[in-house]
């Protein structure tokens, strides 16, 4: 079944920083189509695999910036980012993977796993109904992979803890709301979310501020397995829209900040905004993505592009020289 991608979609300005619209034009034209593919294939496979890419892209920006560092495999001796505790329910990196192989195909050498991420996620984001918006490329990919530099906000953090996050990175208030506002499509692990339950801060009691309702069908979804997952958005939970905001002002925010969110002084406007209007929110959210695959990029002669997104070229380098000896 070929999907196709929705009509509306919102111009932006066509040049962002040192990135460009249309960075492969000359030296890989089928690039964003290539990758549009890829992805179009794993959504119809698996419609979550938006969720999965927008907190692959999120955790790869919010860390050393949008450089792939990420995708980086951990080796015996050295663990790369992937090895911290926010990233080990990370996936999707398989279809990034295939992405890679399709490009480096068609253009070895040029496309980078970077790119393929940001692109990767923009697709999919349309697919599940969201905006399709242009993007500026020509990121490249980064040196560095610690799980010491993984350090991202965590699901009880507080709106001015949040923000302290997101402002570091030059992201405003209302950006902050919007990008949480991508959990219209995620999940969670219970254990992200099950101390509010029943023992809210040692009250022997259920969080006061989430619905008795919700509570009762989590524990039930909780009771099942110690791996046990929820949608974050209980309505449209494969969808790109803003039911999420909706849901929150009804009390039925899962992790304790998107709750937050409906309830702080600061946000609770924003929030009420965009559970009115759609448009709006995805119009903010396009522009909002935008921005944040901008965060610390590479470009020009910095970093490289890798051959293999899952290892620096020099080790990959390393390797052959070491079998060759």
């Amino acid at each position: 079944m070929k999907i196709k991608f929705p009509l509306f979609f919102f111009l932006l300005p066509l040049v962002f920083a040192e990135l460009q619209v249309g960075f492969y034009k000359s030296t890989c034209p089928q690039a964003e189509s290539i990758v549009q593919q890829v992805i179009q294939t794993e959504f119809c496979r698996d419609p979550s695999i938006t969720a999965a890419l927008l907190r692959m892209h999120f955790h790869d920006c919010f860390v050393t910036g949008c450089d792939a560092s990420i995708l980086i495999d951990s080796t015996r001796n050295k663990p790369s980012e992937k090895a911290a505790g926010p990233n080990l329910t990370v996936r999707g990196f398989e279809v990034i993977d295939n992405a890679k192989k399709r490009l480096e195909a068609a253009c070895p050498s040029i496309v980078s796993c970077a790119d393929i991420i940001t692109l990767a996620t923009r697709d999919a984001i349309a697919l599940a109904g969201g905006p399709n918006y242009t993007l500026p490329t020509g990121r490249r990919d980064g040196l560095v992979s610690n799980p010491d530099d993984v350090l991202l906000p965590g699901p009880g953090i507080s709106v001015s803890g949040a923000l302290q996050v997101f402002t570091a990175k030059g992201m405003a208030l209302s950006e902050m709301v919007t990008l949480l506002g991508a959990h219209t499509v995620g999940i969670a692990h219970c254990f992200f979310f099950d101390y509010r339950l029943s023992n809210y801060e040692g009250s022997g009691a259920p969080d006061p501020s989430m619905d008795p309702g919700l509570v009762a069908e989590l524990n039930v979804t909780c009771a099942r397995n110690e791996n046990a997952t929820a949608f974050l958005d209980q309505s449209t939970s494969l969808t790109m829209d803003n039911e999420y905001f909706k849901q929150i002002l009804l009390r039925k925010g899962i992790l304790q900040i998107d709750q937050e969110l409906a309830l702080d002084r600061s946000t609770a406007g924003i929030v009420s905004g965009f559970a009115s209007d759609r448009i709006v929110f995805q119009r903010s959210f396009a522009k909002a993505m935008r921005k944040l695959g901008s965060v610390q990029v590479l470009v020009g002669k910095a970093g490289e592009i890798r051959k293999n997104c899952r290892v620096f070229n020099t080790a990959t380098k390393s390797t052959k020289e070491i079998r060759a000896f």
